[in-house]
């Protein structure tokens, strides 16, 4: 019998199974082990661990709640959670667990633009995250590439470390008219022709190759996936999703299910900074221990 089990270890995760143990809270850390962000060599913005490596940073925080008698750490893929009184039946593939509360902090999935050797660059010379890796590419030739109506947006943010930028929107992105007149005050190209793939070497990125045998010259890109939650697992509690599918919580972490809290990216926003993410789980952690009493 737990007093939590948490499904994810990431940031937001084991931040708040750390505060858990604690605060002397029996808790239970069940995760797949498969990060969307496994790819990517450096995570930045994380106090006192820019440029650590996203895996490293969560086999340190698996250590450092082993250190506690109160704390457990399985790999395990939950199938199901079902509500059985007061407590909860945690079901993965080696068995189930009892638990007073559950607090879900499970990633998303992406799905990218069909480009067939996109995966061999991705987390090296090509990116997601913005705010995470652009500081790297200051000034170089960037492209940005999206199947989406937000390019635009994404566009004006990526130009604050460079404007050698062109939007590539594989002939399905949308851009409209005004906002790629807005871009290009900003000296930013929108590209709508169809891409075949990305082409490079050895040393990464080199280029956006186009259906009509055109390579442009880049040396990084950024590619806006499609996010999709990891939720499956909880159908049965009937929890409050919004038009994304994301679990909706209040300030503190409280889903619309009294003993079940979210916390990191499988709640609005949605993807977010590694830090952010570690804050929101101590947030929740709070509201655990509260309501537990």
């Amino acid at each position: 019998m737990w007093d939590v089990v948490v499904i994810g270890a990431g940031p937001a995760g084991l931040s708040a199974a750390l505060n858990l143990v604690r605060a002397r809270r029996r808790t239970l850390v069940l995760d797949s082990n498969r990060p969307r962000n496994a790819a990517t060599f450096a995570s930045h913005g994380f106090l006192s661990r820019d440029g650590i490596s996203p895996l490293e940073l969560r086999s340190l925080g698996r250590d450092e709640i082993a250190e506690y008698p109160e704390g457990e750490y399985r790999k395990a893929i939950v199938t199901g959670v079902v509500r059985d009184g007061d407590e909860f039946v945690v079901t993965d593939k080696a068995g189930v667990s009892r638990t007073r509360a559950v607090l879900i902090a499970t990633g998303l999935t992406e799905t990218f633009p069909a480009l067939p050797t996109l995966r061999a660059f991705y987390g090296t010379t090509i990116h997601s995250c913005i705010a995470c890796d652009a500081y790297e590419y200051a000034d170089r030739p960037i492209a940005l590439i999206g199947e989406t109506d937000d390019l635009a947006s994404r566009a004006l943010l990526l130009s604050q470390w460079s404007r050698d930028l062109i939007v590539f929107t594989n002939a399905i992105g949308v851009v409209s008219d005004a906002d790629e007149a807005r871009l290009g005050e900003r000296g930013i190209r929108v590209d709508r022709r169809a891409i075949t793939d990305v082409a490079g070497d050895r040393s990464g990125l080199t280029g956006i190759t186009l259906t009509d045998g055109e390579t442009v010259p880049r040396s990084a890109a950024f590619v806006r996936p499609i996010f999709t939650p990891s939720l499956g697992f909880v159908d049965g509690l009937g929890l409050e999703t919004d038009a994304d599918g994301l679990l909706v919580v209040d300030d503190w972490g409280r889903t619309s299910v009294s003993g079940v809290f979210a916390a990191g990216e499988s709640t609005p926003p949605g993807p977010q900074q590694l830090v952010v993410a570690a804050g929101a789980g101590a947030r929740t952690a709070s509201a655990i221990t509260l309501d537990l009493l």
